[in-house]
């Protein structure tokens, strides 16, 4: 069976060291597993990471967290990292070095599991089928020595799907600039877009004769060619303009001299930037796809650089192994103890090295990255669920959970937060969302992809767009204010006073049921849930006929609510649960008494009689 390593600094835990282990009843047990996820793979896309559940089994019967506290999982679901680095390991001539016969074998059997019934692959395991996916991954298999016939037709199926939609020089650009490096295609450079434009800005081919893969493309004639399945949004007059400029007046431009010193200055800048980030990541990187560019990057500058045989070894940080076949991931101890210990572990000491405004690069020191401390980058959700998660470990006591974070570096990684945001035009302290605001053609259609808006947070100020929502403009906004919060709390009052002030909002709030309930205009709508109250007023107490009417008892909430939110003495919201309206009472503001409690009652119940008395 394939073990996975628990080990340390150059291969961790989930990268996959093959090794054939294990009593007959193991192996079989391993093999039942991948072949229950073969025979399902069209009903279930995700892996439920069986080998690395049966490895805990055996080796740690607790099975919650890895050796150092965190809790591993098979995060590959896009398809477009293995032929990233498939393609970077071939081209460099280290493709058999690098992966044993055994790795090759399972990234194989993760491709087919991963196939679509059409024969392609889409973006990601669960996407329908995208050029972009089909011929990369199909151009990965026979890097890997998958031949163009197989017992399946798998390979037939991938081709014919190929053709049938306008053949692979429809690729997206992305996927023509893995083909470019493989020399697939004759134009001079293509720039992909990724962290800072780094890699494949240095990564300029000039085409050679001999292409094995594809026959070879003209660059200028395919650039605007995309398949109807992967365009998402066609290509604006303005853009193909820019694009067209790139080719008939900077390549003559700048491939010849004094331009083309500038051409050359501007490389080795970027080759320094990669340098950078390889040093400050310990060749992890940002993340998968610039990872295996750096490295192709630093292969094309010499072969035989420290810098490339530093890469290599980094590779298997991302590789993940599970019943589906093995996959890159997307990033990189059964004791609260131990987890509290990888938490703590995790986040960074210090800033990057060196002038971090000559390196565009934040400040670090405090923060929690992606993956691991390695990995170095601060990244704003993760510091905002680092310092959440260590601030509430730090009200469990410390013979449970281990000694707290050390104050010093709690704020830290609030400054970290902090310096996160910015000044924009005058308009105060603000988040990058404000930017988004200000340049963005579409706004609605960004609101649309990243808003949550239940029910109990709808309002008119925001149904009429009076006011401006901000809380839909990034994802990560919400975390980072909570840890912000929290860490404020907890330095206010204190974990015991925290404690006693939220018992005594609990109090207050079974008050406030049981007031509710002693009323027959009333109804409690669901179970006191901590400090929230769900209620309704019934339009007639005594005809439960009347009071079913649904649509008409919704309408007189509705009418109470804003009667009394517009009193200016008590604000609640409401939400609706199996087509009922309901009102909403959270007891929770930091002044709130028993007094107020029992005069918000008075006030609900004033409001009520007189809209009854009219109705």
């Amino acid at each position: 069976m394939w073990k996975l390593k628990n080990v340390t600094w150059d291969v961790k835990f989930g990268s996959s060291t093959p090794e054939e282990l294990g009593t007959p009843e193991e192996l079989q047990q391993i093999e039942d597993a991948r072949r229950g996820f073969s025979d399902r793979r069209f009903e279930k896309r995700h892996s439920s990471d069986v080998l690395m559940r049966i490895q805990f089994a055996k080796e740690n019967p607790s099975f919650s967290t890895a050796h150092d506290g965190h809790w591993p999982g098979d995060y590959g679901d896009p398809m477009f990292l293995i032929p990233g680095l498939v393609i970077t390991l071939s081209i460099t001539g280290a493709l058999n070095a690098v992966l044993s016969k055994e790795h090759i074998r399972e990234i194989s059997k993760y491709l087919y599991n991963h196939q679509n019934k059409d024969g392609g692959w889409g973006l990601h395991i669960e996407g329908p089928s995208t050029m972009f996916g089909t011929a990369l991954n199909y151009v990965t298999l026979r890097l890997l020595g998958e031949g163009a016939e197989d017992e399946l037709e798998a390979m037939e199926q991938a081709r014919k799907w190929i053709l049938d939609h306008g053949g692979a020089i429809a690729i997206t650009s992305w996927g023509k600039c893995g083909f470019q490096y493989l020399e697939c295609m004759n134009g001079l450079g293509i720039i992909h877009c990724r962290q800072k434009y780094g890699s494949s800005l240095t990564f300029f081919l000039v085409i050679q004769e001999g292409c094995g893969v594809i026959a070879k493309w003209y660059w200028n004639e395919t650039r605007n060619l995309c398949a109807k399945e992967d365009l998402y949004y066609p290509h604006p007059l303005v853009q193909d303009i820019l694009w067209g400029s790139l080719h008939y007046a900077y390549e003559p431009v700048f491939m010849c001299w004094p331009a083309k010193r500038l051409r050359e200055k501007a490389l080795q800048t970027v080759m320094l930037n990669i340098h950078y980030e390889d040093e400050n990541t310990r060749y992890i990187c940002i993340g998968p796809v610039n990872k295996v560019l750096n490295m192709l990057c630093c292969w094309v500058e010499d072969p035989n650089s420290e810098a490339f045989k530093l890469h290599l070894p980094r590779i298997f940080d991302y590789l993940w192994i599970a019943e589906d076949g093995m996959k890159m991931q997307g990033y990189n101890g059964t004791t609260l103890r131990k987890a509290h210990d990888y938490i703590k572990d995790l986040q960074i000491l210090e800033d990057c090295l060196g002038d971090l405004n000559f390196w565009y690069r934040h400040i670090s020191k405090g923060a929690w990255p992606f993956s691991s401390a390695d990995h170095g980058w601060p990244i704003s959700v993760c510091t905002a669920e680092g310092l959440k998660a260590d601030l509430l470990l730090s009200t469990f006591p410390s013979e449970t959970v281990g000694k707290s974070l050390d104050v010093k570096r709690l704020y830290d990684a609030v400054n970290v937060s902090l310096s996160l945001q910015v000044w924009i035009m005058g308009s105060g302290w603000g988040e990058s969302y404000l930017f988004l605001n200000r340049w963005s053609t579409n706004p609605s259609a960004l609101i649309k992809s990243l808003s949550t808006n239940p029910e109990f947070l709808r309002n008119k100020a925001t149904d009429s767009k009076i006011v401006v929502d901000y809380k839909d403009w990034q994802i990560t906004l919400s975390r980072r204010f909570q840890a912000m919060k929290l860490w404020l709390v907890l330095r206010s009052y204190g974990v015991a006073n925290l404690r006693n002030f939220l018992r005594s909002h609990v109090k207050m709030a079974k008050l406030f049921e049981e007031l509710v309930r002693n009323d027959n205009k009333f109804e409690v709508m669901a179970p006191r849930n901590f400090a929230l109250v769900c209620f309704r007023v019934l339009p007639w107490p005594n005809d439960n006929s009347v009071a079913n009417q649904v649509e008409y008892a919704n309408e007189l909430n509705k009418k109470l609510l804003e009667s009394i939110n517009g009193s200016g003495n008590v604000y609640m919201s409401s939400t609706v649960v199996d087509g009922a309206y309901i009102i909403r009472c959270v007891i929770g503001a930091t002044l709130t008494e028993e007094r107020h409690v029992i005069r918000a009652w008075k006030v609900i119940q004033e409001h009520a009689d007189a809209l009854l008395s009219k109705n």
